[in-house]
């Protein structure tokens, strides 16, 4: 792998994680290394990871002089490499997937209602009803974004990870959100990821299949 496949990897490994899966592991075992500076691709996506979608990423397998340099360079404590797929798998809590709820929105007036409904429900079935406003905030914003800008089908979905309520909305456009700062937050328009960047703790995209990922993370509060 050179600099210029490192780029194609990252690609796919971000594609993995639109999908919000449980964890992704990565086996190094056909990888052949021509650029040792290559290697820093997995750091860079395990960073992605660890902020949304918050699943742990492995690094398995790696060819004797990948495995020479992963070691000397004591590559970030957040990306763990181990000898064999096996024990890749074995390394991950198992039983343990994150609560989660997910539904298809059409891009209508009424998607940012039942979003509402969505993310009050699981607040008080996941006892975090502190934020049942701030997700209401969060996600009637993306979804409303949604309706007025992509116009596609979307999928709403919230998880719970890590003391932590992720919240991201998947549509079929592709075209970037754009954070407008300038926005008074007395306009009615133009202000909906503003408000996103207020109540949130962080947010984002990635590229998705077709289209994007919307994302926002909420902070819980600890329990005494």
């Amino acid at each position: 792998m050179d600099v210029k496949g490192a780029n194609a990897v990252r690609s796919a490994l971000i594609q993995c994680l639109a999908a919000q899966p449980e964890a992704v592991l990565i086996d190094l075992s056909g990888m052949r290394l021509a650029d040792p500076s290559a290697l820093s691709i997995f750091v860079a996506v395990a960073r992605q990871a660890e902020q949304w979608p918050a699943v742990p990423l492995v690094l398995c397998a790696p060819q004797a002089d990948a495995a020479e340099i992963l070691r000397l360079r004591s590559m970030d404590r957040r990306l763990p490499v181990l000898p064999s797929l096996a024990d890749a798998v074995r390394s991950l809590p198992l039983g343990s997937a994150a609560p989660s709820v997910s539904e298809d929105l059409l891009p209508v007036v009424g998607a940012g209602r039942r979003a509402r409904e969505l993310a009050t429900e699981v607040c008080f079935q996941w006892d975090v009803p502190e934020l049942v406003g701030p997700a209401c905030t969060v996600v009637t914003e993306l979804v409303n974004n949604v309706v007025a800008h992509a116009n596609t089908m979307m999928t709403l979905r919230l998880s719970l990870r890590d003391r932590y309520l992720h919240i991201a909305v998947r549509d079929g456009s592709t075209d970037e959100p754009v954070l407008r700062r300038e926005v008074s937050f007395t306009s009615l328009s133009g202000r909906g990821l503003a408000l996103v960047d207020a109540v949130s703790q962080h947010w984002g995209s990635l590229p998705a299949e077709g289209g994007k990922v919307v994302w926002a993370v909420l902070g819980v509060a600890p329990r005494r």
